[in-house]
C-alpha cells in the first residue's frame, strides 16, 4: 500500500513541502495530496501591489504540479481528527451545497497559514480593510479606486506589512492624503541607517506618520486613538499582525496560546508524531531559542526541513540539518525604493543596510525567487527517489542532528 501524505494549504510553505516530497519519494510508495481552496498560487508578499491596481502573473497549481505526481484537491478544510488520522473537506464547488468528504492520511503536513488579526479592536472587522489575502487586497483596490483626490487613507501598523502598504499606496496615489499609525517609534527595530532611509522615503512620498499611536476603535470615516484623538480615514488599512487559522485549536494537537502548533526541530508535532506543521501555523524554534516569526523567510526553510525529515524517516535515511536562521529583512517602499536590513541569525538588526533603488531590485529578486521555488518544486534536488521502508515513519529518530546553524 502507498504511504498517504496529505498537505493542507498551498501557500509558500505548503506548496514547497508537497513538491519537495514528490521529488524525494517514489510514486509507487507514496501518494502526495495537496488540499487548497483556490486553484492558483497567491503571492502573499505582493498583496500591497494588488491593492494598488497592479496585475500579477497567474500561477495555476494544475500547471505548477503537472507531471510531479502531486494530487491537487480543490477544497476547504473544515476539520482535522488527529486520533483517527482523517481530514474533513468541503469541495470548492461554485454551485449548490457541496457534501463534506473525508480524507485519510498516514502523514499530515499542516500548512493552513494565517489571516489578518483585528486584535478585537472595536469596528476593525466591520470597517477596516486588509491585505493578508487576495480577496482582501481586491476589495481594498476597489475602495481606493473609488476615492477622490484629497481623501484620507490611514494604514494602521508600523511593521513590514504596514510599511509596504503605506508606501505603495502613497506612490500609486499621490493625490490622496496618506498616513501611517505606528504603536511605537517609526522603524524602531531597524538600524540607524535603516530608520533614516525609511523616514526619508516616507517624507518624500508625503506620508504623515503618527508615532506612538495605538488605534482603539475604527469607524466609517475615522479612527480613535488611545489618547482619545480622532484621525480621519475614508479607508483604514489594518496591518497590525496575523492570526493563525482557527482549525488548529479544534484539534488534539499541542498548540500555543495563539493557536500555533508546537513542533520540534524537524517540524514534527510534539504531541502527534505523524503530523508536521510548517509556515505561520507552526511554532518552531530558531537561533537563541526564539520562535520563528510569521514570514515567507521562515516558511520556506521550515518546508524544506519538514519534507526532508519526512523523506528521511520514511526511507530510513539521515535527518537533515536545514539552517533555521535569518539573514536580512527585505522591505519594498514602493516600486522605486527599498530597504534591506541585515540581521543576526536570530533576527536582530545590525548596522549594515542596503537602501534605495538597489534595495528595491534586491527585494524584487527575493519575491521572484520565492515564487520560483513554489513554481519549480521538482528542481534543485537529486532526481533519484528513495524507496520507502515499511513503518519507518513512525520511528523516533534523534533530533540532535537538526539543531539550527
Amino acid at each position: 500500500m502507498q504511504h498517504r501524505i496529505v498537505v493542507l494549504g498551498a501557500g509558500y510553505a505548503g506548496a514547497v513541502a508537497a513538491g519537495r516530497l514528490a521529488r524525494r519519494l517514489r510514486r509507487e510508495d507514496v501518494a502526495v495530496t495537496l488540499v487548497n481552496a483556490e486553484p492558483d498560487f497567491v503571492e502573499r508578499v505582493r498583496m500591497h501591489q494588488v491593492a494598488t491596481g497592479q496585475e500579477l502573473r497567474p500561477r495555476p497549481f494544475a500547471e505548477m504540479f503537472a507531471g510531479t505526481g502531486v494530487r491537487l484537491r480543490l477544497a476547504r478544510v473544515t476539520a482535522v481528527d488527529v486520533d483517527r488520522r482523517t481530514v474533513t473537506t468541503v469541495p470548492a464547488a461554485e454551485d449548490g451545497v457541496p457534501e463534506p468528504e473525508e480524507l485519510e492520511y498516514d502523514t499530515l503536513v499542516y500548512a493552513l497559514g494565517s489571516a489578518w488579526d483585528d486584535q478585537g479592536v472595536p469596528g476593525a472587522a466591520e470597517h477596516a480593510d486588509q491585505i493578508a489575502s487576495r480577496p482582501g487586497a481586491l476589495r481594498l483596490r476597489r475602495r481606493l479606486a473609488a476615492l477622490a483626490a484629497g481623501e484620507p487613507v490611514l494604514v494602521v501598523g508600523g511593521g513590514l506589512t504596514g510599511l509596504e502598504a503605506v508606501t505603495e499606496i502613497a506612490e500609486a496615489r499621490p493625490d490622496l492624503d496618506v498616513a501611517l499609525a505606528a504603536r511605537g517609534a517609526l522603524g524602531d527595530w531597524l538600524s540607524p541607517k535603516g530608520r533614516g532611509h525609511l523616514r526619508k522615503v516616507l517624507d518624500g512620498l508625503g506620508v504623515t506618520v503618527h508615532e506612538h499611536t495605538a488605534v482603539t476603535a475604527v469607524a466609517p470615516g475615522h479612527v480613535t486613538t488611545a489618547e482619545g484623538a480622532s484621525v480621519p480615514a475614508a479607508v483604514t488599512v489594518w496591518t497590525t499582525g496575523f492570526a493563525v487559522h482557527p482549525l488548529s485549536r479544534a484539534t488534539a494537537l499541542e498548540v500555543t496560546d495563539a493557536g500555533r502548533i508546537v513542533v520540534d526541530r524537524t517540524m514534527r508535532s510534539v504531541s502527534h508524531p505523524e503530523v508536521y506543521a510548517v509556515g505561520d501555523a507552526a511554532q518552531a524554534t530558531g537561533p537563541a531559542g526564539n520562535p520563528l516569526r510569521m514570514s515567507c523567510a521562515s516558511g520556506l526553510p521550515m518546508a524544506w526541513q519538514a519534507a526532508d525529515s519526512i523523506a528521511a524517516r520514511l526511507t530510513g535515511g539521515k535527518l537533515p540539518n536545514t539552517p533555521l536562521r535569518y539573514v536580512n529583512q527585505c522591505v519594498s517602499l514602493g516600486r522605486r525604493q527599498g530597504l534591506i536590513q541585515y540581521v543576526t541569525a536570530d533576527d536582530r538588526a545590525v548596522r549594515a543596510a542596503l537602501t534605495g533603488r538597489t534595495a528595491a531590485l534586491y527585494k524584487e529578486l527575493i519575491c521572484k525567487g520565492a515564487a520560483w521555488a513554489v513554481a519549480h518544486p521538482m528542481l534543485g534536488l537529486p532526481s533519484r527517489r528513495r524507496r520507502v521502508v515499511p513503518d519507518a515513519a513512525r520511528s523516533d529518530a534523534p533530533l540532535t542532528a537538526t539543531t539550527p546553524a
